[in-house]
C-alpha cells in the first residue's frame, strides 16, 4: 500500500495461524495484518488453505493454533452468546462464489433484507429500516422490480448483487469476498468489481479477496498473499508480487494466466488435481 503516514493499528491481525484436519496440515503458521480501507488479495490453487484461512476468519472453523484479532478483539475462539454473534457479524461478514445457496428461494428478495435489517438495527423504527432498504439497493444496482423477485427469477450477477447487499446491511467494517465472481461470466465479473470498487470509495469498507483469478486481483486487491500447501510463500503489493514474482510458484501461477498466443498445455500443472 502506498504509504499515507502513520499507520492506525490494523483492522485484522493474523498471527502463527494453524488449521489441522486430522492428519492433514490445512494452514500452517499463517501470519498477515490487514489495515482498515485497504483491500488482501489471498491466493493459490485449489487445496492451497486460502478458503481455510477466510472460514476462519470469519467463525465458520476454529484455528487449531494461531490468533486471529478483528477491528482489536481476538475472535481465535467461537462464541455462544447471540448479542456477541451479531456484534462480530457488524464487524466482518463473507460473500461465498455461489450466491443462489445463500439465498431463500421462497422468499422475496427484499423480505429477506428486512429480516436482516431488523435483526441488525432492531432499535430503529421500520419506517428507517424502509428507506435503509431502498439506500442498500441504489447502492448496489438494484431496483424495486428486483426487490420484489424471488432468487430464482433473477439471473447470477443479480443474485451476487443481492448477497452484496446482504453482508453489507451490518455496515460491517470488513467483508470477504470467498471466489464470489468465479461462477460469473467476464462481463458480469467486471461489472461487480466495478460496484466493489464504487462500494469501497463510498464507505470505506476493507475487503479480503479469496481468488485464484489473477486478474480479479489485480483490478481490486493492493496487497496480495501467495499460498502454496497451508503456508504465504510471497507476499506484498499487488502490482509487485503479479508483475514482478520471486517466489517460483508465484512465477508459474503467473505464467498460467491467459494471455495473447496462451494455449491451455501451458497451464500450471496439476491445478485440477489440487
Amino acid at each position: 500500500m502506498p504509504d499515507a503516514g502513520p499507520k492506525s493499528e490494523p483492522i485484522v491481525e493474523v498471527a502463527g495461524l494453524r488449521k489441522v484436519f486430522g492428519e492433514h496440515v490445512a494452514v500452517d503458521d499463517v501470519s498477515f495484518t490487514v489495515e482498515a480501507g485497504s483491500s488482501l488479495a489471498i491466493v493459490g490453487e485449489s487445496g492451497s488453505g486460502k478458503t481455510t484461512v477466510a472460514r476462519m476468519l470469519s467463525g465458520l472453523e476454529r484455528p487449531t493454533a494461531g490468533t486471529i484479532r478483528v477491528c482489536g478483539r481476538d475472535r481465535s475462539r467461537p462464541v455462544r452468546r447471540a448479542a456477541e454473534r451479531r456484534r462480530r457479524a457488524r464487524e466482518l461478514q463473507i460473500v461465498f462464489q455461489d450466491p443462489y445457496t445463500s439465498l431463500d428461494p421462497r422468499e422475496e428478495v427484499g423480505d429477506g433484507l428486512l429480516e436482516l435489517l431488523a435483526l441488525h438495527q432492531s432499535e430503529r423504527p421500520r419506517e428507517w429500516r424502509q428507506e435503509r432498504l431502498m439506500e442498500m439497493a441504489e447502492l448496489v444496482g438494484l431496483d424495486e422490480r428486483h426487490l420484489r423477485s424471488r432468487p430464482g427469477e433473477l439471473s447470477g450477477g443479480q443474485r451476487q448483487r443481492i448477497t452484496i447487499a446482504r453482508a453489507l446491511v451490518s455496515e460491517p467494517r470488513i467483508v470477504i469476498l470467498d471466489e464470489s465472481l468465479a461462477s460469473l461470466d467476464v462481463s458480469l465479473q467486471a461489472q461487480i468489481l466495478n460496484l466493489l470498487g464504487d462500494i469501497r470509495e463510498e464507505t470505506g469498507i476493507t475487503y479480503i479477496l479469496i481468488s485464484h483469478d489473477l486478474a480479479v486481483v489485480l483490478q481490486l486487491a493492493t496487497e496480495t498473499l501467495v499460498m502454496k500447501d497451508g503456508r504465504i510463500v510471497e507476499s506484498g503489493r499487488t502490482v509487485d508480487v503479479l508483475h514482478s514474482p520471486e517466489h517460483p510458484y508465484t512465477k508459474l501461477l503467473c505464467d498460467s494466466v491467459p494471455r495473447r498466443g496462451w494455449k491451455p498445455e501451458r497451464a500450471l500443472q496439476g491445478a485440477e488435481s489440487n
